[in-house]
């Protein structure tokens, strides 16, 4: 039986993953906090938001507390190989060299970074 994947997140949602994957559990409140400082949003809208993601089960909830406690269900790691998968299969007709040839090519990519992939690449040669 193949295992049903999270559902895709939103770009608001994936702001509001961004905050709990880098703070950890938070309640509304302190992600409204962290979102405030870069962006103009609402609490309701924050609040509401954590509301679709529970139902989405993007989120968990813990409501032993008066203000209940989000926490991300999935790791970033995760989330990001997931969307990193769709976005190949969905943009990219499901080739990986055409997704990088196109990413390397949407920036300018520093030393370092071409030294970090190759680090990567031969990581994945070696079967790692």
């Amino acid at each position: 039986m193949a295992r049903k994947r999270s559902p895709r997140p939103t770009e608001a949602e994936l702001a509001i993953l961004a905050v709990l994957w880098d703070k950890g559990p938070s309640t509304v409140r302190q992600v409204h906090a962290v979102l405030g400082k870069v962006r103009r949003t609402g609490y309701t809208t924050t609040l509401k938001l954590l509301q679709i993601m529970a139902e989405k089960g993007l989120v968990v909830r813990d409501e032993r507390a008066r203000a209940h406690v989000y926490e991300a269900r999935e790791e970033a790691e995760k989330t990001q190989r997931q969307l990193a998968a769709d976005l190949v299969d969905r943009a990219f007709g499901g080739s990986l060299v055409a997704m990088l040839t196109q990413a390397l090519n949407a920036r300018k990519v520093s030393r370092e970074e071409l030294a970090e992939f190759r680090r990567v690449l031969d990581r994945f040669e070696k079967g790692g």
